[in-house]
């Protein structure tokens, strides 16, 4: 049974999320991993937080109402779908897909630490990918850009959606049956989401502010800090990469 509210912030306390958000809780924690991995502007997001916590308060407060299992699996089927959404969409939408004008949001560098990852580890990127934040939000764009194979890079985002969002999720309920860990969650619940919302946004914001200052002070030196469709193309990944193996050791062979 639920405990009184008896939080620091009575509208972050679990019995408060559970009557407000209902069946809708566990739809809204599906949708952030789905934007993550399936929307561009989803690699600010705090996944790997949100799927720990998710697992703590399946044990700790039956937050959902539904049982680990269920959460696990609805989790990873959101991750599933989010990862095929942006692989279409860089598919469908092609290099273009790459172009902006500087919003301090979207960031070229983004685009090429994540094909930097699939330089080094060929196609099983999509899976290691899930573990990296933003190349996680990047990496089933830029597949799909590149035109992977589609079986395959499903496949691998298969793999990659249950170690990450399936697994993740059983890491924070495992993790609660630690005496201490789990008598830490109940009594400081509210103190933990602060946290995991309040750094997101912070996060996000210094992000956003940093990009800018540097677009601006990039503008009036005179530097280019648009991407037209030229430098666009040349994001693109070639096919082969694909079908590289992996370079596990960093010495540059495969």
């Amino acid at each position: 049974m639920l405990q009184a509210p008896t939080a620091l912030i009575p509208w972050l306390d679990p019995a408060n999320i559970i009557h407000g958000a209902g069946a809708w809780a566990l739809a809204v924690v599906c949708f952030i991993v789905f934007a993550e991995t399936g929307l561009l502007v989803g690699f600010l997001l705090p996944g790997d937080t949100l799927l720990i916590i998710s697992g703590l308060l399946t044990h700790t407060n039956d937050i959902f109402g539904v049982n680990i299992w269920a959460v696990s699996l609805l989790i990873a089927l959101a991750a599933f779908v989010g990862g095929e959404v942006g692989y279409l969409i860089g598919h469908k939408g092609g290099p273009a897909v790459f172009e902006r004008r500087e919003s301090g949001l979207f960031s070229v560098k983004n685009v090429e630490r994540t094909n930097a990852f699939f330089e080094r580890f060929g196609g099983i990127t999509i899976i290691l990918a899930r573990f990296v934040p933003i190349v996680r939000t990047f990496a089933p764009v830029a597949a799909g850009v590149g035109h992977m194979p589609w079986k395959r890079y499903s496949l691998y985002n298969l793999i990659g959606a249950l170690l990450w969002g399936f697994g993740l999720t059983m890491v924070g309920y495992v993790i609660a049956y630690i005496p201490w860990i789990r008598d830490l969650v109940v009594d400081y619940i509210d103190v933990i989401l602060l946290i995991a919302v309040g750094g997101t946004a912070i996060v996000t914001l210094w992000h956003y502010l940093v990009e800018r200052y540097k677009a601006k002070k990039a503008a009036a030196a005179g530097e280019d800090v648009d991407t037209d469709a030229a430098e666009a193309k040349a994001l693109r990944l070639d096919p082969e990469v694909f079908d590289r193996a992996p370079d596990l050791d960093g010495d540059g062979t495969h």
